[in-house]
């Protein structure tokens, strides 16, 4: 995956209950500062820096979200680019025309969400960019903000990253907790391999003893946790043929090519989607 695709379908569903959520806190009391202003407005959506776009669905179902808490007809959006376009700062995203009190209403919903997501769009961009050529992808995790993760998760993808997890329920994670709390790793994999055995295991291990203990019990993906690169290069080495490898734990874009040269399948990175700075999008009239 690159920037200019978006893998798998788009969340519609998700952006309208988001939708919804929003401008129930920003319109629980209407707009009294917009009440009387009449007639219609042109307005430009534009990008004010440089980076990847995800979230554009949430402009119109905001748009036609408003009207209908308004009653007012309604306002059109015609977008310019596609989520998962590298857009250049001071570029064009699209045109919105309509009811002014829609426009002005809908406008701090709408930068919100296209911000927030162009914002992890263009983190997991830099993120895919600062190892390619590696053979590693870089993951997201479940670290994303509640009632967003389907959003988020969209905008990973928009950047050109891969999902993990979407639920606790989608795949098997052996954590530290799981270890400690079942008294070590192999019955920690056993049990959660006995509770649902037709689904994905993971094991995050911290040593070298780890891994092997975990390749002894069959596991087919490693998460390699808070691992220096050399720990990690014997790791991958030790797991080549019998399974596959993530690294995870701190890693940042100074140290990611690092981390990815150490020959391991994935890298995920947490701050994807709890720390990605909002794209600075404007709305202008």
């Amino acid at each position: 995956m690159t920037p200019g695709t978006v893998a798998g379908e788009v969340p519609l569903e998700a952006f309208a209950t988001v939708v919804a959520a929003a401008l129930a806190e920003d319109l629980a009391m209407g707009d009294p500062t917009s009440a009387r202003v009449e007639g219609g407005v042109k307005a430009s959506l534009a990008s004010r820096s440089e980076g990847v776009v995800a979230g554009l669905p949430a402009v119109e179902l905001t748009l036609a979200e408003v009207a209908g808490r308004l009653h007012l007809g309604p306002a059109s959006f015609e977008a310019r680019v596609d989520d998962g376009s590298r857009v250049a700062a001071g570029e064009l995203l699209g045109a919105i025309s309509g009811p002014a009190r829609v426009v002005l209403a809908a406008e701090r919903t709408l930068l919100n969400l296209l911000g927030h997501l162009s914002g992890v769009a263009t983190l997991t961009a830099s993120f895919v960019a600062a190892v390619d050529g590696t053979g590693a992808a870089v993951r997201d995790t479940r670290k994303t903000l509640p009632g967003l993760r389907q959003l988020q998760k969209y905008a990973v993808r928009a950047g050109g990253g891969r999902n993990h997890r979407m639920s606790l329920g989608d795949a098997l994670l052996v954590k530290d907790n799981h270890i400690r709390a079942a008294g070590g790793l192999a019955p920690a994999v056993a049990a959660a391999h006995a509770a649902a055995p037709g689904l994905p295991l993971e094991v995050e291990v911290e040593t070298l003893e780890e891994v092997a203990e975990a390749l002894g019990a069959g596991c087919e993906l490693l998460l390699l946790d808070n691992m220096d690169a050399a720990t990690m290069s014997r790791a991958v080495a030790m797991a080549s043929g019998r399974a596959r490898t993530e690294a995870s734990g701190g890693i940042t874009l100074a140290s990611a090519r690092e981390v990815a040269s150490t020959g391991v399948d994935f890298i995920s990175v947490g701050a994807l989607t709890h720390s990605a700075p909002a794209l600075d999008i404007g709305l202008d009239w």
